[in-house]
């Protein structure tokens, strides 16, 4: 800690003029730190997982029916194994 007076003033006013532009950009303290925007962030994150896996199905059902999609069927090749 400083132990001269100004040094210690400009650091004062330097921490009130943070915590001012914090408060007006981000509102009332009290107002930060609720659990509400932690809930918002779970619902979020849970809506885009559903959102990411339903992409992630549909995607895998449109390769395997791509052929009857197009109207042509598509047959698997099988290999032939002569004794």
């Amino acid at each position: 800690m400083p132990r001269d007076s100004d040094a210690i003033l400009l650091e004062s006013v330097r921490v009130h003029r943070a915590r001012l532009r914090a408060a007006f950009l981000h509102g009332d303290l009290r107002a930060r730190r609720t659990t509400n925007d932690n809930v918002r962030r779970v619902v979020g994150s849970t809506v885009l997982a559903a959102v990411v896996c339903a992409g992630c199905a549909g995607y895998a059902f449109v390769q395997a029916n791509a052929g009857s999609l197009r109207g042509t069927t598509a047959t698997v090749p099988t290999s032939e194994v002569s004794p």
